[in-house]
């Protein structure tokens, strides 16, 4: 796998292989975490210092840097609670977004990536939800509800945001790396403590294949690849050209991307850049050698405006079991309004 110099994966991989040397940085370790420690105590001995909406907000967040699946998870609890007859809406710091001003309903027919975030932009065009960015989150949940009628608020990110009340916290563990050497930033990979986690209403992991007492299992299922000149839908099972592939992934878990591409059978050569890039018509130049490029979802709504006939992106859709719905649905259902509480 080819990556981009960049700061941010050197960390990972060092925080994720245990380096030795990060030892050193240990004092620094310990003061983040008296740091965050000290900081939640002040937010929850003081409820006056949150806001918390009128409606249930979901917290889709995690406590470890570096990719856990947030987005998925954020795209498949829109969904479901859609199909539960809830109207829902979604919240989202935009990171590295520069719209005309804060806070911001994104527009997923005229908004670029680089107007409101790949992210954001990925989920406002997937799932047609109104979604409104700011890095005040309260500010953003206040317009929300302003903008539309929302029975339920999802929060993409914004576990350590304290200042935006919450009914449920799901915080998302990425199975295959786990909380990496244990340890805060600036040693570790860590955003607080990992005895948080015991303070959560529910934990998940991505790529673990059955619920355990450390959580329950996420899986990401591989839908269709699809051409982002033609919007072409082929399913990887009947695709016809070559196996070998260029792949593109700006993703915290680059790794997961060529894992997934190679078990639908393809010979990925993975370029992996840093997690939320920015692309333009030369990014790929130096490997474009006409061979089929197959990107994340995430990457392809950066890319569009400049997308070539043989680039493709895939879809991937979270799956999660039977208990985890109940566990979630018993969860929100106590915290319903009665004339929103749909019909099981």
């Amino acid at each position: 796998m080819r990556r981009t110099p960049d700061l941010q994966q050197n960390l990972l991989r060092a925080w994720y292989g245990h380096h030795g040397g990060l030892w050193l940085l240990r004092p620094l370790s310990w003061l983040y975490q008296r740091i965050a420690e000290r900081r939640r105590r002040r937010y929850l001995s003081d409820p006056a210092a949150s806001w918390q909406p009128p409606v249930p907000l979901i917290v889709v967040g995690n406590i470890t840097l570096g990719g856990t699946g947030k987005t998925p998870m954020v795209i498949w609890l829109v969904e479901h609670l859609r199909n539960r007859g809830l109207r829902v809406g979604v919240v989202s710091r935009g990171y590295g977004a520069r719209p005309p001003t804060w806070p911001w309903l994104v527009q997923p027919t005229q908004d670029s990536a680089e107007q409101v975030g790949d992210e954001p932009l990925l989920i406002a065009s997937r799932c047609q939800v109104p979604l409104v960015i700011d890095p005040d989150r309260p500010r953003a949940a206040r317009h929300l509800l302003e903008q539309a009628p929302v029975d339920v608020i999802v929060s993409d990110d914004g576990l350590q945001h304290y200042r935006l009340g919450r009914t449920l916290e799901l915080v998302m563990i990425d199975h295959g790396r786990g909380l990496g050497n244990g340890r805060c930033l600036p040693e570790g990979p860590l955003r607080e403590p990992a005895s948080r986690l015991r303070e959560v209403d529910l934990v998940v992991r991505t790529g673990a294949t059955d619920d355990s007492a450390d959580g329950y299992a996420m899986g990401l299922q591989p839908g269709e690849l699809v051409n982002m000149k033609t919007g072409e839908r082929v399913r990887p099972d009947a695709w016809s050209a070559p196996p070998r592939v260029q792949a593109v992934a700006g993703i915290g878990n680059p790794d997961r991307f060529r894992q997934t591409l190679e078990s639908l059978g393809f010979l990925p050569e993975v370029h992996a850049f840093a997690d939320h890039a920015q692309y333009n018509e030369n990014s790929f130049a130096a490997f474009d050698r006409g061979e089929p490029l197959i990107m994340t979802e995430k990457d392809a709504v950066k890319c569009a405006a400049f997308a070539r006939d043989n680039w493709w992106y895939l879809s991937v859709d979270a799956i999660l079991s039977t208990e985890f719905v109940a566990a979630l649905d018993a969860g929100l259902d106590r915290h319903l309004q009665p004339g929103s509480q749909p019909t099981h």
